[in-house]
Parts: structure tokens; C-alpha cells; sequence
């Protein structure tokens, strides 16, 4: 029920009706409640983080993982209905391809940890946390090894369909072994990246990563890449600064040459105005991964908010021009291009950005201000910014972060202070990056900003 339905919430009377025909009379509440215990300790999954089944408050369940359609050559060993068959059972074909499904969960709650132990007489073992648990970094099969290889493939290459990809690669390393901590690593790693290179929310896409990154450190607390993930979910998603700095430096000390905890970190420690630590920082990610497209864009960004403004743009506009399809270079150019009023430019990226995201709101704003700079130069631009972003905002589509940002380069302090505190109630992705924002340069002095950053963690203004 729940794979005929990602995403959608089922009642516990939906459950009810299909489990239990009419006339029986059995405990429904107590029932359902066994079976979707069993089916997350099938899956390795809880219900205080969920990975899998997420249980919707008074209303019911929801499976929230990525669903996956069988492989060809599984679809080609499933003898395809003739009309008649079909006819006479509509259930009969749908039950030939979730089947495959439910074999797999089977086996993944056969061989969880801990369950052949508990067979032959002994007791489960929690994953070791010593120095030596290189052994929780190794898969139980090499099918769930194949996946996350797969998923990592994916994750690098960072485009919207690449990260769903991803994503599902991940969940299919997590079914054929659940306690597999960097297949939960892979899986956080897509969320905390799929708000930005995708349109899902940050609300929905934070707490699915904090969830599998505690997961991984559940599952191995010597696992450098589980504590950078932590880390970065932590500070960006929980808006908890000092748990994200003790992370990143207990993720650098288990292994100094990840160049992803490095990475990180140096993107956190621009957040926090620490810049010739930042530079530092990303300098090393990329001397250990020369090859990162995200390392040098991000080294871009840091760049600009260092103060470095002509080294970024050389930078990014040399990335560009290499990656035509790599989003994030044209949009830190757009940033970039935006707080530096260099208008034409920036109209050029905000059309690139939006149409590799397929963001049709995107374009329609692109389109928008690209006609109020033609009719009122850069003042024409920002108003006709404004009024597309508060449409959409109106609407329930738009973030009141990126409102705030708009009318700050308005000189409206009012309207971009009460939109900004308005993106702090409602957790909006970009709040923990405030204070490294030049577009905010002109509220540093407002007790009202000052009081936000203490809210969210921040350091203090100097």
C-alpha cells in the first residue's frame, strides 16, 4: 500500500479496509501499529527519524523513500497478462512487479544485523565504535556495495535527474543491507543537496538528511564521512552552529583527507565570517580532489564573500564557459552579479540558472525583469523583481528569504527585516547564511538583524 502511494498519506483506516475485510472483528489500531513496527525494523528505519515510513501526526503514514521500477530484465521474466487475464484479475499484474519489492524487504529484515546472531543463540551486537570498525564501512553483499558505487556516481555529477538517481541508488544499497552506514551517508548527502539543485523544499529535504546522517553515526561512529554529513545538516538544516563546527573537526580528525569534510567546512566557515579559514579550508579540499566541479565553484563563492570579487567572477565565468551545464557557477555569478549591480549580467545567469533547474517561476521572473530593466534601468529591474517575488510569495511559492533579500537592495528595511524574520519562523533554507549575505550589508547596524543572527547561532557582528 504504501509503494502504490510515495508521498501520499494513508490512513489508518485506508490500512484498515484493505488488511481486513468486512465482518472481522480484530484490534485494527494495535494491528496496524505491529505491522508498521516490523516493517521499519525490516527496513532498519524508526519512527523518531525516518528514513523510510514517516508517521504523519493524526493522520497516518507516508513512505517518503524514492520508489524504484524493476529492471528490464526483471520486467522480462514477468510474463506479460493477456486481455483476458487482465480482465479477470486488474490485481494480478500490479502484484507481478511489487512482489520483487517485497522480496527484497524480506530479505533485507532476514539479514539485518543482529538476526543471524539472535538465530544461533546469541545476543544482536551493536556496531563497534572502536578503531577497529572498518569493518562497518564494508557492505554485507556486494549488490548493496554496486548501489552506493552507483549512488556515488550520481551525487558527483550533481544535476537535478542525477540526484534522484542517486537518491534511489542509495535506497536500493539500504535494502540489500540496512546496516550499511555509508549507503545512509550517500542518502543524506542527496538531501542535503537536493534543496538546491532541485525544487523540493528545505523543510521536506533537511529532516530526511538529519535522519539518515544520525542513522550513519548509529551505525558507525568512526565514519569521517557520517560526521561531515552531520555536520553540514546540522548547521544548515538545525541552525545549530556548534554542534556543526564539532562535527566537521571530529569528521577532519578520523580522516584528514576528506576532501568533502574539508569542503564543508569551508563553506560553514565563510557562513561564519571566518574567511582566511575558509580560504584555507577549500584550498586543501581542492588539493585532495582536484577534480571537483562543486569544490571549485564553491572556492568561487568564498572568493567573492572574501572580498576577492574579480578572482571569483574570473573563476566562475572560466567554469562556465568549461561546464555550460553545471548550475552552480552561473548561480553564484548571479549573486554575484546582483549585489554588485551589474544588472545585464545578471539577468543573463538568472535565465541559465532557471532554465537548467526546469524552473518555469524561475523564468517567469527572469522574463519580468528582464522587461523592467528595459523600460527603468536597475531600478525598474528590482521593482519589477519585487513584484514577481511577492506574487509568488502570496501564493505560497516563493521564499520570504530571497523576498527579504530584494527589498534590502530596495533600501525598504522595514519590508526586508519583517520578511527576513519571517524566513527565521519558517526555518527557510539560507537563513544560516545571513550574515555572510552582502545584500544585507545595509541592516548590519539594525538591532533587529543583530538580534536574528544571535537567534540562529550566528556570531556577533564586529
Amino acid at each position: 500500500m504504501l509503494l502504490s502511494r510515495p508521498n501520499g498519506v494513508l490512513s489508518r483506516d485506508d490500512f484498515r479496509q484493505v488488511l481486513w475485510p468486512d465482518g472481522v472483528f480484530v484490534d485494527f489500531d494495535r494491528g496496524i501499529t505491529s505491522a508498521i513496527n516490523r516493517l521499519r525494523e525490516a527496513l532498519g528505519d524508526t519512527a523518531e527519524n525516518p528514513v523510510f515510513i514517516e508517521t504523519v501526526g493524526r493522520r497516518g503514514y507516508r513512505w517518503i523513500a524514492p520508489t524504484h521500477n524493476p529492471e528490464p530484465a526483471m520486467l522480462a521474466a514477468v510474463p506479460a497478462p493477456d486481455e483476458k487475464a487482465a480482465s479477470a484479475s486488474p490485481e494480478r499484474w500490479k502484484w507481478a512487479l511489487v512482489l520483487p519489492v517485497l522480496a527484497l524487504v524480506f530479505a533485507a529484515w532476514i539479514y539485518r544485523p543482529g538476526y543471524r546472531s539472535a538465530k544461533a543463540g546469541g545476543a544482536a551486537q551493536p556496531p563497534s565504535s572502536s578503531a577497529g570498525s572498518a569493518l562497518a564501512h564494508r557492505p554485507a553483499n556486494r549488490e548493496a556495495e554496486e548501489f552506493y558505487l552507483k549512488g556515488r556516481y550520481y551525487w558527483n555529477k550533481r544535476t537535478p535527474e542525477d540526484l534522484n538517481k542517486a537518491v534511489d541508488s542509495f535506497t536500493q544499497a539500504i535494502v540489500h543491507d540496512p546496516g550499511y552506514a555509508e549507503a545512509y551517508v550517500g542518502l543524506a548527502d542527496c538531501y542535503n543537496l537536493l534543496r538546491e539543485y532541485t525544487l523540493m523544499p528545505s523543510s521536506e529535504a533537511y529532516p530526511r538528511a538529519f535522519a539518515a546522517a544520525k542513522k550513519a553515526v548509529e551505525l558507525d561512529d568512526q565514519s569521517s564521512e557520517a560526521h561531515a554529513s552531520l555536520a553540514f545538516v546540522s548547521f544548515h538544516g538545525m541552525w545549530d552552529a556548534a554542534a556543526a563546527d564539532r562535527e566537521f573537526r571530529r569528521a577532519i580528525e578520523l580522516d584528514p583527507n576528506n576532501a568533502t569534510a574539508h569542503h564543508w567546512y569551508a563553506t560553514y566557515l565563510m557562513c561564519v565570517h571566518r574567511y582566511p579559514e575558509s580560504l584555507a579550508e577549500i584550498e586543501r579540499a581542492q588539493a585532495l580532489d582536484p577534480a571537483s566541479k562543486s569544490v571549485l565553484a564553491d572556492k568561487g563563492s568564498i572568493l567573492f564573500s572574501a572580498g576577492r570579487q574579480q578572482e571569483a567572477i574570473t573563476l566562475l565565468k572560466q567554469m562556465e564557459d568549461n561546464e555550460p551545464g553545471f548550475i552552480s557557477p552561473h548561480r553564484y555569478l548571479k549573486i554575484i552579479y546582483f549585489q554588485t549591480a551589474d544588472y545585464p549580467h545578471y539577468l543573463a545567469e538568472s535565465k541559465g540558472e532557471a532554465v537548467l533547474m526546469h524552473d518555469s517561476s524561475a523564468l517567469v521572473i527572469a522574463d519580468a525583469t528582464a522587461k523592467g530593466f528595459a523600460a527603468g534601468g536597475g531600478r525598474g529591474l528590482l521593482e519589477a523583481l519585487r513584484l514577481q517575488q511577492q506574487r509568488l510569495y502570496d501564493r505560497g511559492r516563493f521564499s520570504p528569504y530571497l523576498l527579504s533579500e530584494t527589498y534590502s537592495v530596495l533600501g525598504n528595511k522595514r519590508e526586508a527585516l519583517l520578511y527576513l524574520k519571517t524566513a527565521y519562523d519558517q526555518h527557510a533554507d539560507g537563513v544560516s547564511q545571513m550574515e555572510s549575505n552582502h545584500a544585507f550589508d545595509n541592516l548590519h547596524h539594525e538591532p533587529a538583524f543583530r538580534q536574528l543572527l544571535a537567534d540562529v547561532g550566528l556570531p556577533p557582528l564586529p
